[in-house]
């Protein structure tokens, strides 16, 4: 702990953040990190998954402040939401690819585009 900050729990620093994003009309809007957030949850699913990655190594180095660390992993959380939703979809296009009727036969149906 730093001796030349104040003391904060975790509960306190989170309820702060949240009513700041509440108090600006929308999470993460009027910050350039919010913002650059917000874009990182729209990265194609390898780089999302590579940021991800940099974001765990950076949480388990220790070397972050408790806000720096809350930040991180605000965007962790939002990088493996999105990436979960890809795969979700990409399963079940899959799914659908690979299904056959009873008698055996492929199914065909128009995969639409999410």
């Amino acid at each position: 702990m730093r001796p030349d900050r104040p003391t904060a729990t975790l509960i306190e620093v989170a309820t702060r953040r949240i009513k700041g994003s509440a108090d600006s009309g929308n999470a993460g809007s009027g910050s350039a990190a919010g913002d650059s957030a917000d874009e990182r949850v729209d990265l194609p699913f390898e780089q999302a998954m590579s940021r991800l990655s940099t974001i765990v190594d950076e949480l388990e180095s220790g070397q972050l402040s408790l806000e720096e660390s809350l930040v991180r992993f605000e965007e962790g959380i939002g990088l493996a939401r999105a990436s979960q939703k890809k795969l979700d979809e990409a399963e079940a296009k899959v799914e659908l690819l690979l299904s056959v009727s009873e008698d055996g036969t492929p199914l065909t149906e128009e995969i639409e585009d999410a």
